[in-house]
């Protein structure tokens, strides 16, 4: 196997980005639900957001000129330099602590868990393994989202 990680690389595990906060609003909840057309009254009426409202919940809003080609925001990987450049997504696991709710005051924080690499069939790969802990304003759990990318 090649060592394409460096221990400037390797030193990246561990790294936590700075806390995102935001308030989720009854809005919000209702147009997720209209959108991805939920059937349970409980969405529709925003009292509790379905499941998949988590994905990108924290993410900051991106103009098109600071995305990629592939629709990635251009800083994901910031301080990150990985030698392989081209991402892909390598898988999502979301532990649900507590249904999420409108008035919600939420913090997440990204940790870079794992960094390692792997031969594939077509070459090498480098997987990138971060964990989004999101709690609520007493500081409890609400969710926790690990996701792989896989550089090739």
């Amino acid at each position: 196997m090649t060592d394409l990680l460096s221990d400037e690389h390797r030193a990246w595990i561990g790294h936590e980005d700075e806390p995102v906060h935001i308030e989720v609003s009854r809005n919000e909840i209702i147009k997720y639900s209209i959108a991805t057309e939920q059937r349970q009254e409980k969405h529709l009426n925003g009292d509790e957001a379905p499941l998949m409202f988590v994905f990108n919940l924290l993410s900051i809003p991106q103009q098109i000129e600071d995305l990629h080609p592939d629709g990635l925001p251009k800083s994901r990987n910031k301080g990150i330099d990985l030698p392989l450049k081209r991402v892909m997504a390598g898988g999502t696991d979301i532990t649900q602590h507590r249904p999420i709710r409108p008035g919600d005051r939420l913090t997440g924080i990204t940790t870079i868990k794992d960094l390692y690499e792997k031969d594939g069939r077509q070459g090498p790969l480098i997987f990138t393994v971060r964990e989004l802990h999101v709690v609520d304003a007493q500081g409890k759990p609400v969710f926790t989202e690990t996701q792989t990318s896989i550089a090739r």
